[in-house]
């Protein structure tokens, strides 16, 4: 059982860390010929302080850095917009062309039937790749605000030499003053391949591991990350038995028995459009799986994953149980996947309903 700290202790129900990035998006069109484009705010470990203020109504905040420009001013704007407290931002000079520090950039197309999703970041020498353990006053965060969940994940610790120490300092801080934690494997290959590929992703979500209460991932990502594999998965993922993932949680808490909860989410892909999914998650010894929901329709895909994290951490904060919990997960990341963005459009009574198998009739 999770132990949170008192609500009315701290200033933060949950504090995420992470990079957030401008999403560039063509709409139903392709990056490569695009005359026009969508923006938006995102990032992995951000989406998930996003959706648990605008979704479920919790005080949450962010840990990032920007170049101090006007991309960083309009990225600002946006996490004002979902109601994500900005006060830990790190503002960091402009040199007026990006020579020493710039702000990340994400294209992005959503993929339709046979074509899949894809991405192109541009996000080399920004601001927050270059944090380093002492750049955050931790100690002032969760000693003196206080905060009930923290959460930060793979892509941040994936950005540069130095963010992984950053990472650790935070979880480690967090763990002294009884702050849960939770940690998104997301596993990104184009952001390990340049600097030492899965074995470099292997040796620094291993040590990484070591401080978490709360893993997520995917199949993917526990096989990438932790070298833990998940049996008769093919490389389509289009069959997905849930016993060998509950052979791999079990595996995953013997080899860090400081998990308290390991959750990972269960997605066949059989277009972009349709996909199985699903999720399953441990606690206490005990498994709970989400309702599964085959030939779930998919408008936008990204953030999809994130918003599951969310979702599971509103209802493990709400002190429900872990089928609450995961399918207050699965719930939230398909209703994220109906609408464009890297962020949940979702309200929390959309979850509930969905959570009890509410079909989409119009809402009158």
């Amino acid at each position: 059982m999770l132990q949170y700290r008192k609500a009315e202790e701290c200033r933060f129900d949950e504090v995420s860390l992470g990079e957030i990035m401008l999403r560039f998006d063509p709409g139903e069109g392709r990056v490569h010929t695009a005359r026009s484009f969508t923006v938006w705010e995102g990032g992995g470990e951000y989406n998930v302080a996003r959706g648990l203020r605008r979704c479920f109504g919790l005080r949450t905040a962010v840990v990032t850095a920007f170049a101090d420009n006007l991309v960083g001013r309009l990225v600002e704007d946006f996490i004002l917009q979902g109601g994500v407290s900005t006060e830990f931002i790190k503002w960091v000079p402009y040199d007026g062309i990006g020579r020493t520090v710039r702000n990340g950039l994400n294209f992005v197309e959503r993929g339709f039937g046979c074509r899949g999703a894809k991405s192109c970041s541009d996000r080399g020498n920004t601001a927050v790749s270059q944090l380093k353990a002492g750049d955050i006053d931790w100690e002032y965060l969760f000693g003196k605000c206080g905060v009930r969940h923290f959460h930060t994940g793979g892509i941040f610790a994936a950005l540069s030499d130095t963010t992984p120490d950053v990472v650790i300092e935070a979880l480690k801080t967090a763990k002294k003053y009884g702050t849960i934690t939770s940690y998104d494997l997301n596993y990104r290959p184009s952001l390990w391949s340049a600097i030492g590929g899965v074995e470099r992703a292997r040796s620094v979500n291993r040590e990484i591991a070591k401080y978490v209460d709360v893993m997520i991932g995917n199949e993917e990502d526990f096989t990438a990350c932790l070298g833990l594999e998940v049996k008769g998965v093919d490389a389509n993922l289009s069959k997905l038995d849930t016993a060998n993932f509950r052979a791999m949680i079990e595996e995953a808490v013997k080899c860090y028995p400081n998990f308290k909860v390991v959750a990972t989410t269960l997605r066949a892909v059989k277009s972009a459009s349709i996909n199985d999914w699903g999720a399953i998650a441990w606690m206490d010894g005990k498994f709970a799986e989400a309702i599964h929901r085959p030939d779930l329709e998919i408008f936008d895909r990204v953030g999809g994953g994130d918003s599951f994290a969310s979702g599971l951490v509103y209802g493990l904060l709400s002190g429900e149980n872990i089928e609450f919990a995961v399918n207050c997960g699965a719930a939230h990341g398909a209703l994220a996947m109906t609408t464009p963005g890297d962020t949940s459009m979702a309200t929390i009574d959309e979850v509930r309903k969905m959570m009890k198998g509410a079909a989409a009739r119009v809402d009158r």
